[in-house]
């Protein structure tokens, strides 16, 4: 309160204020204490869990590398450490048509299903959006291709793809419009791969948009068709931006795994025809089981990796993931 003293006036702090701003100078040497005592609680908790992942992730991943800079071979074991020629493997592996070719057979497998799946699963999650309520009991049944073991998936495609017992080929061959084995012609094998790919996961992309299409507010909807905004333009406008991130991630995510398919080759063609559908997988699996080319087959996989890594960036490069922090 002020004070008056012949000529000269001043203000002296009441006690309730000087309480106050004593609190907060021990608030802020209290806080700084409190958030380093939680941080090394939190630490404390991950270290563990830490512990574990890097011994099951970091431990195979390093001991895979430097398996692909040897000649390993299970006859010679005395090669697991022969680092006479380092590059040796990559230079072999670079230079194998058959492996090129794996690589444009894994592009062409990866970019079908990858469009397949997200264009099967958009449409099929917004037809149960528009009858939620009337496709309920539906909506389970077009879970259950995902939740089958792809060996399954692969032996059910098999009995499609077979003339000779196919409910399909029997059907077609009824109404006048016989079909050779798909599996067996170089031409069609693939994109049968991909139709049985796609059958059996276009549900994780339609769960994942039908999820986003009913997280988007009735708002901006109601005003585009009062607006007159035909059906057309009211995805264009307004659902599609609200499900493009969606879209992006669900798309990353089956690119990824993708590049990991194995089971459906495996029993459907066993690579072939030929090599018409040996994607990068397979091929390692043919050199290191059938020609016991270890260092090889390592070397194949780090170069997968680094094809899955490149993936993850594209959607998310360094400098977006610090600029979010």
């Amino acid at each position: 309160m002020p004070v008056s003293n012949s000529r000269f006036s001043f203000w002296r702090p009441s006690r309730p204020l000087i309480e106050q701003a004593t609190g907060r100078r021990l608030a802020r040497r209290v806080l700084p204490d409190w958030k380093r005592e939680q941080g090394r609680a939190f630490a404390l908790g991950l270290f563990p869990a830490l512990l574990v992942l890097a011994a099951i992730t970091l431990g195979p991943t390093l001991y895979l590398i430097v398996t692909s800079l040897t000649p390993l071979d299970p006859v010679h074991p005395h090669s697991a450490a022969d680092f006479s020629d380092p590059a040796g493997n990559y230079r072999a592996l670079l230079a194998d048509a058959r492996f090129l070719n794996s690589l444009h057979v894994q592009l062409k497998l990866s970019a079908t299903t990858v469009i397949l799946q997200l264009a099967l699963g958009l449409g099929v999650a917004l037809l149960l959006k528009c009858a939620l309520t009337r496709l309920e009991a539906v909506r389970t049944a077009f879970i259950l291709p995902m939740v089958l073991p792809p060996i399954v998936v692969a032996v059910v495609w098999k009995v499609i793809f077979t003339p000779d017992v196919s409910p399909m080929h029997r059907a077609l061959t009824a109404i006048g419009l016989p079909v050779h084995s798909l599996i067996a012609n170089p031409d069609t094998a693939l994109a049968a791969i991909a139709v049985a790919d796609t059958w059996e996961w276009f549900p994780f992309t339609m769960l994942m948009v039908l999820a986003a299409l009913q997280m988007i507010p009735g708002e901006p909807i109601d005003a585009a068709r009062i607006d007159g905004a035909g059906r057309l333009a009211l995805f264009r406008y307004i659902l599609l931006p609200y499900i493009r991130p969606t879209l992006v991630v669900a798309g990353l995510f089956r690119l990824i795994d993708s590049i990991k398919a194995f089971p459906l080759i495996y029993v459907l063609t066993n690579g072939g025809p030929g090599t018409a559908t040996e994607v990068t997988n397979y091929y390692a699996f043919v050199e290191s089981v059938q020609f016991l080319l270890l260092g090889l087959r390592q070397c194949d996989r780090d170069l997968d990796g680094d094809r899955r890594l490149a993936a993850e960036l594209a959607y998310r490069p360094p400098w977006r993931r610090s600029a979010a922090r």
